[in-house]
This record gives C-alpha cells, sequence and structure tokens, in this order.
C-alpha cells in the first residue's frame, strides 16, 4: 500500500445541482452519479460533490455544520494565460474572486476563488513544478 495519496476530495455543497451546474460551467463532466452524489473523475483521483447534510451523516455526525475555506484546491497550469483564462472562467461561471491572479513572492502566478459553496480554489503557474502532458504534477526530486 501507498500511504501518501488522496484518491477521493469530496466537497460538502448546499444545492447539488447548483453545484453541478457551476462545475458543467468550467468544462467538469460527471463519471458517475447517484442520489445525491456527482463524482468527477481527475488525473488518479476524484473529485465527488455530496450534499453538505448527508456528508454530515455519512461522516457519522448528522447535524454537524460543515465549514469551508480552510484548506485550498489547487490547480497548476503550464503559463500564466492559463491561469488568467480559467479564473476568468471561474467568475463567468459564478465563483467569488478571492485575489486575481498575481506574481507572487515565490516566483510563480497565482490566484484564488471560491466557489458558490464557499470552497476556495487556487490556480497557480509554477515555474519550478513542470506539468505532465495531461496536466498531472509529479514534484522534482
Amino acid at each position: 500500500m501507498t500511504p501518501q495519496r488522496v484518491t477521493l476530495i469530496t466537497l460538502g455543497v448546499d444545492d447539488l445541482g447548483r453545484a453541478k451546474a457551476f462545475y458543467a460551467a468550467l468544462g467538469w463532466v460527471p463519471a458517475q452519479e447517484q442520489e445525491g452524489v456527482a463524482f468527477y473523475q481527475m488525473n488518479g483521483a476524484a473529485l465527488g460533490l455530496f450534499g453538505r447534510s448527508d456528508l454530515a451523516a455519512d461522516q457519522g455526525r448528522p447535524g454537524a455544520e460543515l465549514g469551508t475555506g480552510a484548506m485550498t484546491l489547487a490547480q497548476n497550469f503550464a503559463t500564466e494565460a492559463e491561469v488568467d483564462a480559467a479564473y476568468a472562467l471561474a467568475l463567468e461561471a459564478g465563483a467569488t474572486a478571492l485575489k486575481a491572479p498575481e506574481k507572487v513572492f515565490w516566483g510563480g502566478y497565482s490566484g484564488y476563488y471560491a466557489d458558490p459553496d464557499g470552497h476556495v480554489w487556487e490556480l497557480a503557474m509554477n515555474p519550478f513544478w513542470p506539468l505532465g502532458d495531461d496536466g498531472s504534477l509529479t514534484l522534482p526530486a
């Protein structure tokens, strides 16, 4: 078993239909759907959208108020122009602007937005982390 891995990230959402529409506007297509949940295939992992109260119950915490914003999901891109295009698309799809893409202290370029449920996404170009042809990231040795 490889212990250092994540295979599924699940986001709790207030309105599954609204969340699916937002991600569809970004070009995401569900690979599987069941009542109350949608799964999206990513490079070697999956993203799930799950009703927030149903997710709390599934975690064994019925009635818990699940929050957002304490973590960041990130997409890395090969160029600053790709970051700008992805940021503009997210805002057009209904995201809330948090920080417009800009050159950053560590030598890259990044910006942040929140999806309609408050989940924070970073869009970045890191010149020190080359991407595979499929957009995958393998940290350099």
